[in-house]
């Protein structure tokens, strides 16, 4: 006889051979358990089909519709995606609250033989899980700030940090920004951030990969990373915490910013959208100014104008609000990696 499904309402405390979302592919883009791959049972129109009929016309004909389309799309990923699973393939399979979509996927693949657990109150419960981890995990850790006013290769040193053997939470890559106004990730068009809620799943499965018997090195970052926000908590924890700051001269921070956003020289005219909401800090006289940098190319002023006037204001203003226990100032004269490994090499002595 088949085996039935078995049910959990802690998933994560198990491995499974796949995490399976058969949620529609707009929810599944919003937010699913990291690692958790998408096989919907109900893609974005057929959902809003069936949830049409039910509401206007008559829940009994939606309820065929659906499993029509239900058996449809099980069978396409059972000839497709199932077919060279094995015997002792055991996944793990979740929807919007557990209901009807996940366990008609776990009927079909428990009647083949194969051993399924279905997350108990589906995806809610997950949800719920990590919002409550949230409150309370960044509170385990000790977190050391990493400052330096922009262009002086925070991110940069961080990630060297981190291939030495540093314990390392890298805030940008994980919200897909560089956390200032032209900080946009680029791969030859402007990448898109996590939603809020998938960034604080991937945040989550960061913090539980580390020894809170070791130091967090953080970059100085503000609590909103371009259009996601961070937990109050581990703000809260970042602002107590001590910092060190780095310092390199301004001609190397230009020269590494041009360098590090090229896609804002060739595109100028997004580079200049951009600027536009500055339109209420600078003066008409001043954007002008940058807007005729920008025409003639002017690549190095612009650049260091912007650092003058805007971010390194900012920058001081954000150090005096929020990372004000600076103890430890480390000077280069470049971001090389010579230099940057001798830089490592300070640090390791502050880590230990």
């Amino acid at each position: 006889m088949p085996p039935l499904p078995t049910y959990t309402k802690q998933p994560w405390t198990e491995t499974y051979s796949e995490i399976i979302d058969v949620r529609s592919p707009s929810e599944y883009a919003e937010d699913h358990i990291p690692g958790a791959i998408n096989l919907p049972v109900l893609d974005d129109a057929e959902r809003a089909q069936v949830g049409t009929v039910y509401k206007q016309d008559c829940p009994f004909t939606a309820r065929k519709i659906g499993a029509a389309l239900v058996s449809k799309n099980i069978s396409q990923h059972l000839s497709q995606h199932f077919e060279p699973k094995g015997k002792d393939y055991h996944p793990l399979v979740y929807c919007w609250r557990g209901g009807q979509r996940s366990n008609s996927m776990a009927l079909v693949l428990t009647q083949i033989g194969w051993r399924v657990t279905l997350v108990e109150g589906g995806y809610k419960t997950y949800r719920a899980y990590v919002r409550n981890q949230l409150e309370k995990l960044p509170e385990k850790f000790t977190y050391r700030i990493l400052c330096g006013l922009t262009g002086s290769g925070k991110t940069h040193i961080l990630r060297k940090m981190r291939l030495n053997g540093f314990q390392v939470l890298d805030l940008e890559a994980l919200a897909n920004h560089r956390g200032s106004l032209l900080g946009e990730e680029w791969d030859r068009q402007p990448s898109p951030q996590p939603s809020q809620k998938y960034f604080e799943s991937l945040l989550l499965k960061q913090l539980q990969s580390f020894n809170p018997m070791e130091t967090v090195w953080v970059e100085s970052e503000s609590n909103k990373i371009g259009q996601v926000y961070l937990p109050l908590s581990l703000w809260d924890k970042m602002k107590q915490a001590s910092c060190v700051e780095i310092q390199v001269p301004l001609s190397t921070r230009v020269n590494y910013l041009l360098q590090e956003y090229p896609h804002l020289t060739t595109h100028p005219d997004f580079l200049k959208v951009k600027l536009e909401k500055l339109k209420s800090r600078y003066s008409k006289e001043k954007l002008r100014e940058w807007y005729q940098l920008i025409d003639t190319q002017q690549w190095g002023t612009f650049v260091e104008d912007m650092l003058k006037f805007h971010y390194d204001p900012t920058y001081y203003k954000s150090m005096q609000w929020n990372f004000n226990k600076v103890d430890k100032i480390l000077k280069i004269p470049d971001l090389s990696d010579e230099k940057v490994d001798i830089l490592l090499n300070s640090l390791l002595a502050i880590n230990i």
